[in-house]
């Protein structure tokens, strides 16, 4: 676990080279915008308007045997990572490097991981220390001192605590505590009893029980250790918070002082793992699940210190498989790539390394690839883009008929101060200190973790950093922040399909333009309307707006509730509604802001056949173009905030009274609602 991803959200994004056909698709792209042959013109857009838009690519583009889902992102993704595989090929050949500069930690980290004679020598040596520490706890008064020392190589059993702004002063950071500690992806995993839950646990304990038999365990002891461990990660389960609750952030805001933790949860020496790990500020924490902290305190006190100390050597190990020699490398993928996501063929070591060494050198490798790749004229011309939205957003709250003025008078302000950062910081993180080893690939990722997590905790107390990034310029995503009242859009993501300099207006409204109204319109969902211009968690609306909004949302809700996929199963509407209320702003806004832009410069004429609104739903649609596996599929509905791609297209564009006249839809296609059952928030 990043800390960068304790504190921000960020889509996976999964690479691979593109294919010829893929590579045509692309050049093509930059003359029209929209390449025809990705569509399937047999399909009626009313009644599926994902496949209309996209049937053409998902036939001409299987899913690749590594990818759990593949699409545009993972396209865009898959060219970054060639330009940055290009990158630190050239780096890793250099002889003479300054230690401590880019140079340097890139090269040595990324040999470091590629070398596998010497990972395989090595074998398990690299954590044997850490496992003896943990074997070698005589008290439950080492747990601290073993808890904090793992926090610094990575790992976060039990909860995590971590520095970030104050929900209702973000002036300051304060330190944070979260609950965690768990194998399996969520809460859920371990309560639910149906038929998929029920084999995955099983599979999961098998999965346990052959990790410990690599370490030299036999196969019974192995076994009693991963069933111990199921117990123990269920009994956390059970005080664990839901997605959906975990998405209230007034449930979530529940400030203590050390002695108040301490009280509530008296079975765990929380004033000594504070200072174990260097936090001498604790007037203020906030404790985002109490019912959480005194169940693991309980649980601590109850619990055989032999047991603790095997869940202990589980979380190391799990955090680490992916890292050791081949045997835990695939036993690691076997587990959470195929039994939980339906991947059967893991992706070869240089796309593996190439991976880890962004992720764990994230600015280092950015600082160069904006300098290689990013040019500044797409910069000019995105800030351009939102400006024309901020208008668009503006007008439109101006002329909302459910919302009070007073409540308008606010949002305008709101709107107002959003900062927006496009392309990358204006200053980069310093790694000079961190030790990369050519030869210690597993130390070089603990190194990177210690000098993340350090400097997060050493944060707080102090103001906050409005300079700071919550994502790396060369990451193919968005995103907003509610308590920096910020839009961030990472230079990777200003490309086709998402932006597009040689394509018209309509294709640029109808992609990056609906991703910038997205954005936009978070810090007016469900969550993000519970702050306020500073970032502050504060009710500034007034009681019969608040309840006018939540009633149109309702309407959000029983859509997506009802969008079917794999025959059976349903979107969870409550649980993707931010999401989903996101893509219903970005889509009128956008659209708005498009239809501006027309009344100075006037309507184009039809491009291919495709008239402007055609052809800006079209541009939104193949976005979310994707394939994904249905393992994958029903793990994200459980787990996702955001809604499948094919019913963030379907559901999306219905609410739309251009996409009925743009394609002639009428009463008794598939996806026809009527007017007064379709959503508009924003």
């Amino acid at each position: 676990m990043k800390i960068r991803n304790l504190i921000f959200f960020a889509a996976a994004s999964l690479v691979v080279s593109c294919s010829p056909t893929e590579e045509k698709l692309m050049e093509k792209s930059k003359a029209s915008g929209i390449e025809i042959s990705n569509m399937n013109t047999e399909v009626k857009p009313g009644n599926d308007f994902f496949e209309y838009a996209n049937g053409g690519w998902l036939k001409a583009n299987p899913m690749p045997e590594e990818y759990s889902r593949y699409g545009a992102f993972e396209i865009l993704a898959k060219k970054n990572q060639a330009q940055i595989k290009g990158m630190v090929e050239e780096i890793s050949a250099m002889e003479e490097v300054k230690k401590g500069s880019p140079e340097q930690q890139i090269r040595d980290f990324y040999n470091a991981g590629m070398d596998t004679s010497i990972i395989e020598e090595l074998g398990m040596s690299p954590i044997q220390e850490i496992l003896a520490d943990i074997n070698n706890m005589a008290t439950k008064d080492d747990i601290v001192a073993i808890h904090a020392k793992m926090n610094f190589n990575g790992s976060y059993p039990l909860f995590a605590v971590f520095g970030s702004q104050d929900d209702k002063n973000s002036a300051n950071v304060i330190a944070q505590m979260i609950q965690g500690g768990l194998g399996l992806p969520d809460r859920d995993y371990y309560i639910k009893d149906d038929e998929r839950i029920s084999n995955i646990r099983k599979e999961y304990v098998d999965h346990i029980t052959k990790i410990f038999v690599l370490t030299g365990d036999d196969e019974t002891i192995a076994a009693e250790k991963a069933n111990n461990v199921l117990a123990f990660e269920t009994k956390l389960a059970a005080f664990s918070m839901t997605m959906l609750e975990r998405r209230n952030p007034n449930a979530t805001y529940n400030i203590k002082s050390m002695d108040e933790l301490q009280n509530s949860a008296p079975g765990y020496n929380f004033e000594a793992y504070f200072k174990a790990i260097g936090i001498s500020n604790t007037d203020v924490i906030n404790v985002r699940q109490p019912k959480f902290m005194t169940g693991v305190a309980e649980l601590i006190n109850s619990t055989d210190l032999e047991n603790i100390k095997t869940y202990f050597a589980w979380n190391i190990l799990n955090d680490n498989a992916g890292k050791l020699n081949k045997a835990f490398v695939k036993q690691n993928f076997y587990f959470y790539s195929t039994v939980l996501s339906g991947v059967d063929k893991m992706k070869p070591r240089w796309k593996r390394m190439i991976s880890s060494t962004n992720g764990n050198l994230g600015d280092p490798v950015g600082k160069i690839y904006v300098e290689k790749f990013f040019p500044a004229e797409s910069k000019e011309r995105m800030l351009a883009l939102v400006g024309n939205l901020r208008i668009a957003l503006k007008e439109s709250i101006d002329n909302l008929d459910w919302m009070g003025d007073s409540t308008k008078v606010k949002a305008q302000e709101k709107l107002a101060a959003i900062t927006v950062k496009v392309g990358y910081p204006n200053k980069w993180i310093d790694y000079t200190s961190v030790d990369i080893d050519p030869n210690k690939y597993l130390q070089n990722t603990w190194n990177c973790a210690a000098f993340s997590y350090k400097r997060n905790i050493d944060e707080i107390g102090k103001p906050v950093d409005r300079e700071e990034w919550g994502m790396t310029p060369q990451t193919v995503n968005a995103y907003y922040s509610p308590n920096m009242n910020e839009i961030v859009f990472p230079a990777a993501i200003l490309q086709p399909p998402f932006f597009d300099a040689n394509a018209d207006d309509a294709v640029n409204y109808g992609a990056i333009g609906v991703v910038i109204g997205h954005e936009m319109t978070h810090g007016f969902d469900d969550q993000g309307r519970l702050y306020d211009k500073d970032g502050n968690l504060n009710e500034w609306w007034t009681e019969t707006d608040a309840i006018k909004f939540k009633e149109k949302t309702k309407i959000l809700v029983e859509q997506y509730n009802a969008y079917t996929v794999l025959d059976s199963l349903h979107v969870d509407g409550e649980l993707t509604l931010g999401e989903n209320i996101a893509d219903n702003g970005g889509l009128f806004i956008a659209y708005d802001a498009l239809q501006m832009s027309y009344a100075k410069n006037g309507t184009p004429e039809p491009i291919d056949g495709l008239t402007s609104d055609q052809r800006y739903l079209i541009a939104y649609a193949q976005l979310w173009r994707q394939h994904i596996r249905p393992k994958t599929l029903m793990r994200r509905l459980q787990e996702d905030v955001h809604s499948p791609g094919d019913a963030r297209v379907n559901q999306g564009v219905v609410n739309t009274p251009w996409f009925y006249t743009a394609f002639d839809v009428k009463e008794g296609d598939d996806r026809y609602v009527a007017p007064e059952n379709r959503a508009q928030i924003w």
